[in-house]
């Protein structure tokens, strides 16, 4: 998985006071749990753009201003009700041998057949909570829905790997092919459509 590099500052104050001026000075108060102690820390907005703006997952690689490294995921975050400005940020720290929750995106390939014969691909799940070592986690889980026909779900199980545990339920669906209006209408699915193919054209033959 890819990770981005954080630089900021350890906070000397964490009272209220010294928290509204590092958020009128556009910078955003920090916290990193999962260590001996809290570290609490501050960088400029901007600096979390890359993380937050964007569909992609990351991990991230915090240096601080005191010669600190830390390894952490973002865990939670505060935005302003009226203006979306960061509020606050908690990140949790973690080693590179110790396994991680993060909630990765799930990307297809291929037309189901179903979509072909009109059906339509709806999402249950767009993203997946999994389980591993930060190294062996995917920047997307991709899962081959080419098979697919009308009526057929596509189940968590079906996006497994051995790098990771996928933390949803076996019975969990992430998309499925469904009967379009068009498709209700005429009563036409894959394999009807095969069979009226074939008996239509044996019956040519015996009216010949």
């Amino acid at each position: 998985m890819k990770s981005l590099t954080i630089k900021g500052s350890k906070r000397e104050s964490v009272g209220k006071k010294a928290t509204k001026a590092l958020r009128n000075a556009g910078e955003v108060p920090c916290v990193v749990y999962g260590g001996k102690e809290a570290v609490h820390f501050h960088a400029p907005e901007i600096s979390f753009k890359n993380l937050v703006y964007t569909p992609d997952v990351h991990t991230v690689n915090l240096e601080l201003n005191d010669g600190t490294t830390l390894n952490a995921v973002l865990q939670d975050i505060q935005f302003h009700p009226v203006t979306d400005a960061i509020l606050h940020m908690d990140f949790y720290q973690f080693e590179e041998d110790q396994p991680i929750t993060m909630e990765i995106p799930v990307e297809t390939e291929g037309i189901p057949k179903g979509v072909k014969n009109g059906g339509v691909l709806r999402f249950n799940l767009r993203r997946l909570y999994v389980r591993g070592l930060a190294k062996n986690l995917p920047d997307t889980i991709l899962v081959n829905i080419t098979k697919l026909k009308i009526g057929n779900k596509l189940y968590v199980t079906d996006a497994t790997s051995e790098d990771y545990k996928i933390l949803h339920p076996d019975n969990t669906v992430i998309c499925q092919v469904r009967t379009s209006r068009n498709v209700a209408a005429i009563g036409v699915d894959e394999d009807d459509e095969e069979e009226g193919t074939e008996g239509g054209a044996e019956e040519a033959k015996s009216e010949e």
